[in-house]
Parts: C-alpha cells; sequence; structure tokens
C-alpha cells in the first residue's frame, strides 16, 4: 500500500507492507505530475513500515529512475529494516540520483528543507 502526498520540496511517500508494481505505478504518476509543476522535486521515502516487494516493481523502479534521474531532485529514505535498507541502496547504485538514508521522518525533512547547495 502507498500514501502520496505533495509538499513544497516535492512528494513525501509512505509504503505499508508489501510494495507492488500497482503502487510504483501510483508513484510515476504523481512524480510525472511533479515533474510538471517543478524542477527537480525532491522526495522523501518513509519505508519505515515496508516488508516486501515485488521483484516486478524492483525491475519498473530501475528502468523510471534510470529515464528520469536527471530530472529528479534529492531523495530522503527512512528506513529501519536492514534488508530494506541494503535493497535500496543496491538500487540507487543503479542511478545518480542523490539518496540520503534517515532514522527518524523528523531529519529527512530537515534536510529536504535545506536549500540544495549550489
Amino acid at each position: 500500500m502507498i500514501s502520496i502526498r505533495e509538499q513544497d520540496y516535492g512528494l513525501d511517500v509512505a509504503l505499508f507492507n508489501e510494495f507492488t508494481l500497482a503502487d510504483f505505478q501510483l508513484l510515476e504518476q504523481a512524480l510525472l505530475k511533479r515533474l510538471e509543476e517543478r524542477d527537480k522535486p525532491d522526495m522523501l521515502l518513509d519505508l519505515t513500515e515496508l516488508k516486501d516487494f515485488t521483484l516486478d516493481m524492483a525491475m519498473e523502479e530501475v528502468r523510471f529512475m534510470r529515464a528520469h534521474e536527471e530530472k529528479l531532485g534529492r531523495v530522503a529514505i527512512v528506513v529501519g529494516d536492514v534488508w530494506i535498507r541494503l535493497a535500496t541502496h543496491i538500487a540507487g547504485l543503479l542511478s545518480h540520483t542523490h539518496v540520503q538514508y534517515f532514522d527518524l521522518i523528523e531529519e529527512a525533512q530537515a534536510w529536504l528543507a535545506r536549500p540544495v547547495a549550489a
């Protein structure tokens, strides 16, 4: 299940239980909409309640990120589970987005609220 909220900096995305292809397609639509409205939107990914993800979703995520990575800003990932952290790190190696990991949502939001250094 996925929850997506628009923010001044871009999007807040929270994932619960299993992250499926249908969930990722909702995220894709929201990101594409924000790309039309804002240059290089940032994103907060809250994965603290994520338990699993599907392989087809992972493949689509890599495809999408490689196609749009130069249009995206920073990505703040809040995650506790070591295996989910490892999976997101491996996926991040396949793109050039600026990813930072956090233990608390408040820390991630504060990082995204700071201006981007030129």
